[in-house]
């Protein structure tokens, strides 16, 4: 595989090669076989391929039709499932470019579409219009990842609207300049919510999203917490230094906390990232319960840690007081 220039040179890049969906995602196999579009040379916009990632078979199906026939793919699910993070190591495994936008509070729209700036060209001051990363990215094969896509402004979502659209294009007012789509270009969004905002308390800032907007987009598919078996080889792959046994008791109290969760008896989980996040912390100051502590119990109300304590005793046998951590 060869190496190209950079992503400034990615114009009239196209993929190259046609590859079967079985051959290079054999976790799909259960499905129906299609042709996936592959680049065959590297440029620096492709994301590294994570050995270690489980790709979830039904989001990967649904990311790859999104690449294969230019759907418009959103992937909704909880924090800290991978939803960003999937999308990515798709792309890694297709050589396709990709680039993320996270939609906070403080992105506006003359940050995505462009502004007037003042250069200075032959010693005088002069106008020029800077392109912003929509109208950039529309015109090179980019997979475009709009990152917590509920919690974009409302002007910001109508900006991105149109471009979700069938043809796709983009028009700027301000050039009197109608922008049309590359070939390769793909558009990816992940949530927490299904557009209907903060009903549940827990994803402060996310909005309620226009129902015409949620229209446009052909696929919506759900990101959730792995099976054990797929969330311990991860786990044990990030953190190689803990035993099988406990990887899986500390997976097996993740799952009551997020049992303990949708039960509404407690206001927040355990992710996936918490529990790569907890090892680590292990690793650096070699105690069990002091890293969990840091990890995820001192996120925690002081009525919950009681609670979490419970948990903790059930999977390790050992006890775990709320207001302390114990060495192990």
């Amino acid at each position: 595989m060869t190496e190209s220039p950079s992503s400034h040179n990615l114009t009239h890049a196209q993929p190259d090669l046609l590859v079967g969906l079985h051959t290079i995602f054999p976790e799909c196999k259960s499905y129906a076989d299609f042709q996936i579009p592959v680049f065959s040379q590297l440029s620096d916009l492709v994301p590294p391929v994570d050995p270690a990632y489980q790709l979830n078979p039904e989001a990967t199906l649904a990311i790859l039709a999104g690449f294969a026939f230019n759907r418009r793919v959103m992937l909704q699910g909880m924090h800290g499932t991978g939803k960003s993070t999937h999308i990515e190591q798709v792309a890694a495994r297709l050589n396709w470019p990709c680039l993320r936008i996270n939609l906070d509070g403080q992105i506006t729209r003359m940050d995505l579409i462009g502004k007037d700036t003042i250069i200075l060209a032959d010693g005088k001051q002069i106008t020029r219009f800077q392109e912003g990363l929509i109208p950039w990215s529309l015109q090179r094969p980019i997979a475009l990842i709009l990152d917590e896509y509920d919690a974009g402004q409302p002007d910001v979502m109508f900006v991105i609207q149109r471009m979700l659209e069938r043809e796709g294009k983009l028009t700027l007012l301000d050039q009197n300049r109608v922008i049309e789509p590359h070939p390769a270009f793909r558009i990816f969004a992940t949530s927490n919510t299904v557009g209907l905002g903060n009903w549940n308390g827990l994803y402060q800032g996310t909005q309620l999203l226009n129902h015409g907007q949620m229209d446009r987009w052909d696929i919506v598919a759900a990101l959730n917490y792995l099976a054990p078996q797929e969330e311990q080889k991860i786990l044990l792959s990030k953190v190689p230094e803990l035993s099988p046994e406990q990887s899986e008791q500390m997976i097996a109290l993740a799952n009551l906390t997020r049992a303990g969760f949708e039960a509404g008896d407690l206001s927040t989980l355990m992710s996936t990232r918490t529990l790569i996040t907890w090892g680590e912390n292990w690793r650096i100051f070699k105690d069990f319960h002091l890293a969990f502590a840091l990890a995820f119990l001192n996120k925690c109300e002081a009525e919950e840690k009681i609670l979490i304590a419970e948990y903790f005793q059930r999977c390790f046998a050992v006890e775990l007081h709320p207001d302390t951590t114990l060495n192990q």
